[in-house]
């Protein structure tokens, strides 16, 4: 049923008259300001329009709690008959416990009424955290061999026009991102004479066997010869069914069934882990920290004086934060809950009224680069104090059951991110480090950057900034003709431009760079006629050229 005792604090705190009318935006700000957590909109305009209005568009308060008493508004009952088809459908195609348990969350969310959104109204500002570069620790090089590095391996990069996993990708000197992270293991494990640090992979069905057989020559042997069996080095995340947004029913699609299911975001760790027997394996083998990243982030390494830093809080959860530019006022913030703990904010949990607080860098000034630090221990006990479970806030994406069809059936895509797990531990802490740990690979665009000489192959096989770039990465636009990789490589047959003193490169219209181009600058280049044009060698400097 629904939350009676909001209806009744409200009136015992004086907040309405019950004779008074109200509309339903006015009865949604009341419920959200009663309830612990927010109602979604959408539902309160539903249940106006059930108890009926006077004409005026507005009920009486009397009028909702007569209806909210004597009819019912029970979310309960649509859980419980709609659930069993989800969890028989989950079963007959395979899916973990696990996985099961967590949709089971993510749904009874749904079905609540209550909103995925996160308003202005629930949070503080963060002022102040730890900075890694002021940091006066010595680092522990004994806590490598309790410590397990993951990397989130399941995105096809479809959107940069990819089959296969992202990670699979040539960076620099012909080297995978895949390449450089195995590289970067093995070279940690003889620096520091630590050959059971562990590595792991999360996969998905889709990027799994691709994935092993391109680590198999990092395989042959282990400890600081190779990585080990590669069967040990992955688990695979769960898929979650779509939900038919007109009924919540479980949405079918005869032509392609694969269509019915979905990715459930990379909150989904937590759950895959557990699913997969791979959390029980790490803790009876005696590891008790985790350090996991996105694949595509090359910046995103093992660093030992982060590590001995988490150990030394006792902190069950940290995350990785930088400074918001203005070129990141559009990604999620960190911040304070009123109610107490650091929480984190995607712009899919903002409401339209909210979204210039959202976007202020100077209210809301650190972002979550998806580097995190886990205590294993104290994450198992969390999960099972949450009935199997991480609580994690739910985001609702509205899509199509065919994302190529708009006008298939309309279907809900219930997700989680990693990176809120930080509301679900007392206790959870965050870092500010270096942009320089943050270099991810969402576009073209930032392929192309990190292919040119404005990045450098360090040692240790991490990519880092060039020092000439104190720390700021090159902006690049490139046309939208060049969205997909293979586009993208018909504009650089020749080698990337150097970007090493580029601020902003912009590309339009179809163009091909010759060999020995340098980028000094802010440059744009355009081709507004038809065909290709070449940009000959040379250097451009702050300069409009037309082709």
């Amino acid at each position: 049923m629904a939350d009676k005792s909001v209806v009744l604090d409200c009136l015992a705190q004086g907040a309405v008259d019950s004779k008074c009318t109200v509309g339903s935006q006015d009865l949604h700000s009341l419920l959200c300001k009663a309830s612990s957590r927010p109602w979604q909109q959408e539902a309160v305009d539903r249940l106006c329009a059930a108890i009926g209005t006077d004409g005026s568009g507005k009920i009486t308060y009397q009028q909702f709690i007569d209806w909210v008493f004597d009819e019912g508004v029970d979310t309960q009952s649509k859980f419980d008959e709609l659930w069993p088809l989800f969890e028989a459908k989950m079963k007959a195609e395979g899916c973990t416990q696990g996985g099961i348990d967590a949709f089971k969350y993510n749904f009874k969310v749904l079905c609540s009424g209550e909103s995925t959104m996160i308003p202005e109204s629930m949070l503080d500002p963060v002022a102040s955290l730890p900075d890694l570069e002021k940091l006066d620790i010595v680092p522990d090089s004994a806590l490598l061999k309790s410590t397990l590095i993951l990397k989130l391996n399941g995105g096809l990069g479809t959107g940069m026009g990819l089959n296969k996993a992202k990670s699979l990708l040539p960076v620099i000197n012909g080297n995978t991102f895949l390449d450089l992270i195995a590289k970067q293991v093995l070279f940690m494990r003889k620096q520091f004479e630590s050959p059971e640090l562990k590595f792991m992979l999360m996969n998905s069905f889709s990027t799994s066997a691709d994935t092993l057989e391109a680590l198999s020559p990092f395989c042959i042997g282990d400890g600081y010869d190779g990585l080990g069996n590669g069967a040990d080095l992955q688990f695979v995340q769960n898929k979650h069914p779509k939900v038919t947004k007109s009924d919540y029913t479980p949405a079918t699609w005869d032509a392609c069934p694969e269509h019915e299911w979905c990715p459930p975001g990379h909150g989904d760790l937590y759950a895959a882990m557990v699913g997969s027997g791979t959390l029980d394996s790490l803790l009876s083998k005696g590891f008790k920290y985790m350090f996991v990243s996105n694949s595509d982030n090359l910046g995103a390494t093992m660093d030992l004086k982060i590590l001995t830093h988490f150990v030394s809080t006792g902190a069950p959860f940290m995350m990785e934060v930088a400074q918001r530019t203005d070129a990141d006022k559009k990604g999620g913030h960190l911040a304070y809950l009123k109610s107490g703990g650091l929480t984190l904010r995607e712009s899919a949990q903002c409401p339209e009224e909210d979204e210039k607080a959202f976007q202020d860098v100077s209210k809301y000034t650190y972002f979550n680069t998806n580097n995190l630090w886990v205590d294993l221990v104290k994450l198992k006990a969390a999960i099972e104090k949450a009935g199997g479970a991480l609580p994690l806030p739910v985001m609702v994406n509205g899509k199509t059951v065919d994302p190529r069809d708009k006008k298939s059936t309309k279907v809900i895509q219930l997700e989680t991110a990693m990176g809120a797990g930080i509301s679900c531990f007392q206790g959870a802490t965050a870092l500010v480090i270096p942009r320089s740990r943050f270099a991810p690979v969402k576009k073209c665009d930032d392929l192309l950057a990190l292919r040119s000489d404005a990045y450098v192959l360090t040692g240790d096989f991490r990519l880092e900034l060039a020092p000439e770039r104190n720390g700021i990465p090159p902006v690049v636009k490139l046309d939208d003709r060049y969205k997909f990789v293979d586009a993208m490589d018909t504009l650089i047959p020749n080698g990337v431009p150097s970007l090493k003193d580029c601020a902003k490169l912009v590309i339009q219209g179809e163009v091909e760079f010759a060999a020995g181009v340098i980028i000094k600058g802010a440059v744009t280049i355009q081709n507004a006629g038809e065909g290709k044009k070449v940009v000959e060698a040379g250097t451009y400097e702050n300069t409009t050229v037309e082709l």
